[in-house]
Protein backbone atom coordinates (compact mmCIF):
# COMPACT_ATOMS: atom_id res chain seq x y z
CA UNK A 1 0.00 0.00 0.00
CA UNK A 2 2.85 2.52 0.52
CA UNK A 3 4.31 1.96 -3.03
CA UNK A 4 0.39 3.52 -3.83
CA UNK A 5 0.90 6.65 -1.98
CA UNK A 6 4.38 7.33 -2.91
CA UNK A 7 3.99 6.82 -6.56
CA UNK A 8 0.94 9.33 -6.53
CA UNK A 9 3.35 11.63 -4.26
CA UNK A 10 6.67 11.21 -6.52
CA UNK A 11 4.26 11.45 -9.91
CA UNK A 12 2.74 14.62 -8.38
CA UNK A 13 5.95 16.16 -7.15
CA UNK A 14 7.78 15.31 -10.51
CA UNK A 15 5.40 16.56 -12.59
CA UNK A 16 5.30 20.07 -10.67
CA UNK A 17 9.08 21.38 -10.96
CA UNK A 18 9.86 19.39 -14.00
CA UNK A 19 6.38 20.57 -16.49
CA UNK A 20 7.76 24.85 -16.23
CA UNK A 21 11.59 22.80 -17.28
CA UNK A 22 10.16 21.50 -20.15
CA UNK A 23 7.75 24.52 -21.23
CA UNK A 24 11.17 26.83 -21.12
CA UNK A 25 12.58 23.77 -23.61
CA UNK A 26 10.26 23.93 -25.93
CA UNK A 27 9.42 27.52 -25.88
CA UNK A 28 13.01 27.85 -27.08
CA UNK A 29 12.79 25.56 -29.92
CA UNK A 30 9.49 27.21 -30.60
CA UNK A 31 7.28 24.35 -30.62
CA UNK A 32 4.32 26.04 -30.24
CA UNK A 33 0.90 24.64 -30.49
CA UNK A 34 -1.41 25.04 -34.13
CA UNK A 35 -4.60 26.17 -33.68
CA UNK A 36 -7.23 25.65 -36.59
CA UNK A 37 -8.83 28.71 -38.03
CA UNK A 38 -12.51 27.60 -37.95
CA UNK A 39 -12.41 26.79 -34.35
CA UNK A 40 -14.25 28.84 -31.86
CA UNK A 41 -12.05 32.92 -32.14
CA UNK A 42 -11.00 32.73 -28.19
CA UNK A 43 -8.74 29.81 -29.15
CA UNK A 44 -6.81 32.39 -31.22
CA UNK A 45 -4.55 33.76 -28.33
CA UNK A 46 -3.33 30.10 -28.03
CA UNK A 47 -1.59 29.77 -31.11
CA UNK A 48 1.94 29.30 -29.67
CA UNK A 49 1.60 28.35 -26.61
CA UNK A 50 4.26 24.93 -25.83
CA UNK A 51 2.93 21.36 -26.91
CA UNK A 52 3.69 17.59 -26.65
CA UNK A 53 3.12 18.45 -22.75
CA UNK A 54 2.33 15.17 -22.42
CA UNK A 55 6.40 13.80 -22.52
CA UNK A 56 6.06 15.63 -18.49
CA UNK A 57 3.42 13.11 -17.24
CA UNK A 58 4.43 9.93 -19.01
CA UNK A 59 8.42 10.27 -17.70
CA UNK A 60 6.74 11.47 -14.18
CA UNK A 61 4.72 8.25 -14.22
CA UNK A 62 7.35 5.87 -15.21
CA UNK A 63 9.89 7.70 -12.66
CA UNK A 64 7.00 7.52 -9.93
CA UNK A 65 6.64 3.84 -10.82
CA UNK A 66 10.02 2.59 -10.19
CA UNK A 67 10.97 5.13 -7.47
CA UNK A 68 8.30 3.92 -5.39
CA UNK A 69 9.53 0.15 -5.82
CA UNK A 70 12.48 1.60 -4.66
CA UNK A 71 11.69 3.74 -1.87
CA UNK A 72 10.16 0.83 -0.07
CA UNK A 73 12.57 -1.88 -1.06
CA UNK A 74 10.59 -3.89 -3.43
CA UNK A 75 13.05 -4.08 -6.20
CA UNK A 76 13.15 -8.32 -6.19
CA UNK A 77 11.70 -10.03 -8.85
CA UNK A 78 11.19 -12.67 -5.87
CA UNK A 79 9.10 -10.21 -4.00
CA UNK A 80 4.95 -10.04 -4.58
CA UNK A 81 5.13 -5.94 -4.25
CA UNK A 82 8.28 -5.94 -7.08
CA UNK A 83 7.16 -4.91 -10.83
CA UNK A 84 4.69 -7.17 -12.56
CA UNK A 85 3.97 -8.16 -16.06
CA UNK A 86 1.04 -6.52 -15.82
CA UNK A 87 2.42 -3.34 -14.73
CA UNK A 88 4.96 -3.34 -16.96
CA UNK A 89 3.03 -4.03 -20.12
CA UNK A 90 0.87 -0.98 -19.02
CA UNK A 91 3.13 1.14 -19.08
CA UNK A 92 4.72 0.25 -22.17
CA UNK A 93 1.27 0.50 -23.98
CA UNK A 94 1.55 4.03 -22.32
CA UNK A 95 5.03 4.94 -23.96
CA UNK A 96 4.18 2.85 -26.89
CA UNK A 97 1.04 5.07 -28.03
CA UNK A 98 2.75 8.52 -26.14
CA UNK A 99 6.28 7.73 -28.75
CA UNK A 100 3.54 7.72 -31.65
CA UNK A 101 1.36 10.66 -30.65
CA UNK A 102 5.20 12.26 -30.37
CA UNK A 103 6.25 11.35 -33.89
CA UNK A 104 2.53 13.28 -34.81
CA UNK A 105 3.05 16.25 -33.17
CA UNK A 106 6.59 16.97 -34.28
CA UNK A 107 6.05 16.35 -37.90
CA UNK A 108 2.86 19.09 -37.26
CA UNK A 109 5.22 21.46 -35.10
CA UNK A 110 9.13 21.46 -36.29
CA UNK A 111 8.10 20.22 -40.25
CA UNK A 112 4.86 22.62 -40.54
CA UNK A 113 2.72 20.02 -41.99
CA UNK A 114 -0.79 20.60 -40.03
CA UNK A 115 -2.43 17.24 -40.46
CA UNK A 116 0.97 15.31 -38.78
CA UNK A 117 1.66 11.83 -39.58
CA UNK A 118 -0.43 10.66 -42.48
CA UNK A 119 -3.38 8.76 -41.62
CA UNK A 120 -2.37 5.25 -42.13
CA UNK A 121 1.27 5.92 -41.02
CA UNK A 122 -0.47 7.10 -37.44
CA UNK A 123 -2.71 3.92 -37.68
CA UNK A 124 0.21 1.71 -38.50
CA UNK A 125 2.11 3.07 -35.36
CA UNK A 126 -0.64 2.46 -33.26
CA UNK A 127 -1.86 -0.99 -34.81
CA UNK A 128 2.33 -2.11 -33.71
CA UNK A 129 1.78 -1.06 -30.34
CA UNK A 130 -1.70 -2.07 -29.65
CA UNK A 131 -1.27 -5.30 -31.30
CA UNK A 132 2.63 -5.95 -29.14
CA UNK A 133 0.75 -5.55 -25.55
CA UNK A 134 -2.32 -7.64 -26.51
CA UNK A 135 -0.48 -10.60 -27.63
CA UNK A 136 2.29 -10.38 -24.61
CA UNK A 137 -0.92 -9.85 -22.42
CA UNK A 138 -1.89 -13.33 -22.91
CA UNK A 139 1.32 -14.31 -21.87
CA UNK A 140 3.36 -14.43 -18.54
CA UNK A 141 0.73 -16.91 -16.62
CA UNK A 142 1.25 -16.85 -12.73
CA UNK A 143 1.29 -19.68 -10.35
CA UNK A 144 -2.52 -19.63 -10.28
CA UNK A 145 -2.52 -19.56 -14.32
CA UNK A 146 -3.76 -16.01 -14.67
CA UNK A 147 -2.18 -13.82 -17.62
CA UNK A 148 -2.22 -9.64 -17.12
CA UNK A 149 -5.25 -10.14 -19.75
CA UNK A 150 -8.16 -12.36 -20.31
CA UNK A 151 -9.59 -13.89 -23.41
CA UNK A 152 -12.75 -13.52 -22.09
CA UNK A 153 -14.98 -10.23 -21.91
CA UNK A 154 -15.30 -8.50 -18.52
CA UNK A 155 -17.48 -6.09 -17.23
CA UNK A 156 -16.92 -5.98 -13.70
CA UNK A 157 -15.21 -9.45 -13.68
CA UNK A 158 -15.00 -12.01 -16.57
CA UNK A 159 -18.03 -13.34 -17.95
CA UNK A 160 -19.36 -15.41 -20.82
CA UNK A 161 -17.13 -17.96 -23.30
CA UNK A 162 -13.70 -17.48 -24.10
CA UNK A 163 -13.55 -15.20 -27.57
CA UNK A 164 -9.92 -16.81 -28.37
CA UNK A 165 -6.46 -15.06 -29.09
CA UNK A 166 -7.52 -13.66 -32.36
CA UNK A 167 -10.42 -11.83 -31.28
CA UNK A 168 -9.46 -10.76 -28.27
CA UNK A 169 -6.31 -8.91 -30.25
CA UNK A 170 -9.08 -7.43 -31.93
CA UNK A 171 -10.98 -6.71 -29.33
CA UNK A 172 -7.91 -4.64 -27.59
CA UNK A 173 -6.88 -2.96 -30.38
CA UNK A 174 -10.77 -1.46 -30.85
CA UNK A 175 -10.23 -0.62 -27.42
CA UNK A 176 -7.24 0.78 -27.33
CA UNK A 177 -8.06 2.92 -30.51
CA UNK A 178 -11.36 3.81 -29.12
CA UNK A 179 -10.15 5.16 -25.67
CA UNK A 180 -7.11 6.95 -27.20
CA UNK A 181 -8.98 8.74 -29.86
CA UNK A 182 -12.06 9.72 -27.74
CA UNK A 183 -8.87 11.58 -25.07
CA UNK A 184 -7.57 13.32 -28.37
CA UNK A 185 -11.15 14.46 -28.69
CA UNK A 186 -11.46 15.67 -25.82
CA UNK A 187 -8.38 17.42 -25.10
CA UNK A 188 -9.73 20.66 -26.55
CA UNK A 189 -9.63 23.26 -23.66
CA UNK A 190 -7.01 24.02 -21.26
CA UNK A 191 -7.17 21.46 -19.07
CA UNK A 192 -10.50 19.33 -19.93
CA UNK A 193 -8.79 15.87 -20.64
CA UNK A 194 -6.02 16.24 -18.28
CA UNK A 195 -8.78 16.63 -15.15
CA UNK A 196 -11.11 14.08 -16.39
CA UNK A 197 -8.37 11.41 -16.54
CA UNK A 198 -7.53 12.45 -12.71
CA UNK A 199 -10.49 11.12 -11.96
CA UNK A 200 -10.72 7.79 -13.66
CA UNK A 201 -7.54 7.31 -12.81
CA UNK A 202 -8.32 7.77 -9.38
CA UNK A 203 -11.04 5.26 -9.69
CA UNK A 204 -8.85 2.52 -11.09
CA UNK A 205 -6.92 3.20 -8.14
CA UNK A 206 -9.46 2.17 -5.71
CA UNK A 207 -10.57 -0.49 -8.07
CA UNK A 208 -6.73 -1.97 -7.84
CA UNK A 209 -6.42 -2.00 -4.14
CA UNK A 210 -10.26 -3.73 -3.92
CA UNK A 211 -9.45 -6.47 -6.37
CA UNK A 212 -6.23 -7.17 -4.13
CA UNK A 213 -8.15 -7.55 -0.75
CA UNK A 214 -10.48 -9.65 -2.75
CA UNK A 215 -8.46 -11.47 -4.87
CA UNK A 216 -9.05 -15.04 -5.50
CA UNK A 217 -5.16 -15.76 -4.84
CA UNK A 218 -6.68 -15.01 -0.39
CA UNK A 219 -9.71 -17.06 -1.32
CA UNK A 220 -9.27 -19.12 2.22
CA UNK A 221 -9.40 -16.02 4.00
CA UNK A 222 -12.52 -14.39 2.80
CA UNK A 223 -15.66 -13.90 3.79
CA UNK A 224 -16.91 -14.95 0.36
CA UNK A 225 -14.93 -16.58 -1.83
CA UNK A 226 -17.14 -16.70 -4.56
CA UNK A 227 -17.23 -12.71 -4.79
CA UNK A 228 -13.25 -12.80 -5.41
CA UNK A 229 -11.67 -11.57 -9.02
CA UNK A 230 -9.13 -13.12 -10.82
CA UNK A 231 -6.78 -10.57 -11.86
CA UNK A 232 -2.49 -11.28 -12.29
CA UNK A 233 -1.38 -8.38 -10.60
CA UNK A 234 -4.35 -5.52 -9.34
CA UNK A 235 -2.13 -4.28 -6.33
CA UNK A 236 0.73 -3.03 -8.97
CA UNK A 237 -2.20 -1.61 -11.26
CA UNK A 238 -3.07 0.08 -8.47
CA UNK A 239 0.31 1.66 -8.41
CA UNK A 240 0.40 2.99 -11.88
CA UNK A 241 -2.92 3.83 -11.67
CA UNK A 242 -1.82 6.51 -8.79
CA UNK A 243 1.25 7.56 -10.34
CA UNK A 244 -0.80 8.18 -13.51
CA UNK A 245 -3.08 10.42 -11.06
CA UNK A 246 -0.63 11.98 -9.33
CA UNK A 247 1.13 13.01 -12.44
CA UNK A 248 -1.63 13.92 -14.47
CA UNK A 249 -2.47 16.04 -11.10
CA UNK A 250 1.02 17.79 -10.88
CA UNK A 251 0.83 18.39 -14.84
CA UNK A 252 -2.81 20.39 -14.60
CA UNK A 253 -0.95 23.11 -12.39
CA UNK A 254 0.22 23.98 -15.82
CA UNK A 255 -2.15 22.97 -17.84
CA UNK A 256 -5.32 24.34 -16.58
CA UNK A 257 -6.36 27.97 -17.93
CA UNK A 258 -5.12 29.60 -19.17
CA UNK A 259 -2.97 27.22 -20.24
CA UNK A 260 1.10 27.44 -20.36
CA UNK A 261 1.52 24.21 -21.88
CA UNK A 262 -0.51 21.46 -23.90
CA UNK A 263 -0.66 18.18 -23.68
CA UNK A 264 -0.75 17.34 -27.25
CA UNK A 265 -1.04 14.07 -29.23
CA UNK A 266 1.88 12.72 -27.36
CA UNK A 267 -0.22 13.11 -23.84
CA UNK A 268 -4.20 12.48 -25.52
CA UNK A 269 -3.03 9.11 -27.01
CA UNK A 270 -0.36 8.29 -24.44
CA UNK A 271 -3.45 8.62 -21.91
CA UNK A 272 -6.10 6.79 -24.01
CA UNK A 273 -3.82 4.00 -24.38
CA UNK A 274 -2.97 3.67 -21.13
CA UNK A 275 -6.83 4.18 -20.34
CA UNK A 276 -7.44 0.86 -22.22
CA UNK A 277 -4.95 -1.14 -20.78
CA UNK A 278 -6.05 -0.66 -17.20
CA UNK A 279 -9.51 -1.92 -18.39
CA UNK A 280 -7.92 -5.09 -19.87
CA UNK A 281 -5.84 -5.92 -16.96
CA UNK A 282 -8.11 -5.29 -14.55
CA UNK A 283 -10.93 -7.33 -15.95
CA UNK A 284 -13.53 -4.21 -16.48
CA UNK A 285 -13.19 -3.81 -19.90
CA UNK A 286 -16.84 -2.26 -20.66
CA UNK A 287 -16.93 -0.64 -17.45
CA UNK A 288 -14.58 1.76 -18.22
CA UNK A 289 -16.85 2.89 -21.12
CA UNK A 290 -18.55 4.20 -18.15
CA UNK A 291 -15.78 5.49 -16.03
CA UNK A 292 -14.63 7.83 -18.68
CA UNK A 293 -18.14 8.40 -20.10
CA UNK A 294 -16.75 11.63 -20.60
CA UNK A 295 -14.61 10.18 -23.32
CA UNK A 296 -17.30 8.26 -24.71
CA UNK A 297 -20.05 11.28 -24.90
CA UNK A 298 -17.37 13.46 -26.69
CA UNK A 299 -16.62 10.69 -29.38
CA UNK A 300 -20.03 10.12 -29.60
CA UNK A 301 -21.01 13.58 -30.81
CA UNK A 302 -18.24 13.70 -33.26
CA UNK A 303 -19.72 10.63 -34.69
CA UNK A 304 -23.35 12.14 -34.59
CA UNK A 305 -22.54 15.19 -36.06
CA UNK A 306 -20.12 13.84 -39.14
CA UNK A 307 -23.23 11.04 -39.48
CA UNK A 308 -25.95 13.49 -39.37
CA UNK A 309 -24.09 16.04 -42.13
CA UNK A 310 -23.37 12.98 -44.14
CA UNK A 311 -26.99 11.70 -44.23
CA UNK A 312 -28.57 14.77 -43.73
CA UNK A 313 -26.66 17.31 -45.21
CA UNK A 314 -27.33 19.00 -41.48
CA UNK A 315 -25.34 19.47 -38.16
CA UNK A 316 -26.74 18.80 -35.03
CA UNK A 317 -23.80 20.37 -32.98
CA UNK A 318 -22.64 24.27 -33.83
CA UNK A 319 -19.17 22.63 -33.74
CA UNK A 320 -18.09 18.88 -32.61
CA UNK A 321 -16.59 17.70 -30.72
CA UNK A 322 -19.23 19.18 -28.12
CA UNK A 323 -17.46 21.30 -26.05
CA UNK A 324 -16.86 23.66 -28.69
CA UNK A 325 -20.43 23.35 -28.99
CA UNK A 326 -21.04 25.10 -25.65
CA UNK A 327 -18.41 27.64 -26.66
CA UNK A 328 -20.35 29.07 -29.31
CA UNK A 329 -23.24 28.73 -27.39
CA UNK A 330 -21.52 31.56 -25.13
CA UNK A 331 -20.75 29.32 -22.22
CA UNK A 332 -16.85 30.57 -21.34
CA UNK A 333 -14.08 27.96 -21.73
CA UNK A 334 -13.59 27.82 -17.72
CA UNK A 335 -16.90 27.14 -17.19
CA UNK A 336 -17.64 24.34 -20.20
CA UNK A 337 -14.75 22.25 -18.28
CA UNK A 338 -15.36 22.40 -14.67
CA UNK A 339 -19.20 21.48 -15.78
CA UNK A 340 -17.29 18.87 -17.94
CA UNK A 341 -15.49 17.80 -15.29
CA UNK A 342 -18.76 17.34 -12.98
CA UNK A 343 -20.10 15.06 -15.57
CA UNK A 344 -16.61 13.04 -15.22
CA UNK A 345 -16.67 12.91 -11.99
CA UNK A 346 -20.77 11.63 -11.66
CA UNK A 347 -19.71 9.15 -14.08
CA UNK A 348 -16.82 7.85 -12.02
CA UNK A 349 -19.05 7.43 -8.97
CA UNK A 350 -21.94 5.42 -10.87
CA UNK A 351 -19.20 3.42 -12.44
CA UNK A 352 -17.78 2.73 -8.81
CA UNK A 353 -21.40 2.37 -7.74
CA UNK A 354 -21.62 -0.38 -10.63
CA UNK A 355 -18.45 -2.16 -9.30
CA UNK A 356 -18.88 -2.13 -5.49
CA UNK A 357 -22.36 -3.46 -6.27
CA UNK A 358 -21.68 -6.22 -8.60
CA UNK A 359 -19.00 -7.25 -5.96
CA UNK A 360 -22.08 -7.27 -2.69
CA UNK A 361 -24.62 -8.94 -4.99
CA UNK A 362 -22.54 -11.99 -5.03
CA UNK A 363 -22.02 -12.20 -1.52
Amino acid sequence: MKQILFAGVIGLFLTLIGTPLLIKLLARKGYGQYIRDDGPREHASKRGTPTMGGIAFILATVAAYFLAKLVTGYVDPKVDAAPTFSGLLVLGLMVGMGLVGFLDDYIKIVKRRSLGLRAKAKMSGQLIVGITFAVLALQFADSRGNTPASTKLSFITDFGWTIGPVLFVLWALFMILAMSNGVNLTDGLDGLATGASVLVFGAYTFIGVWQFQESCANATTLTNPGACYEVRDPLDLAVVASALMGSCLGFLWWNTSPAKIFMGDTGSLALGGVLAGLAICSRTELLVAILGGLFVLITMSVVIQVGSFKLTGKRVFRMAPLQHHFELKGWSEVLVVVRFWIIQGICVIVGLGIFYAGWAADK
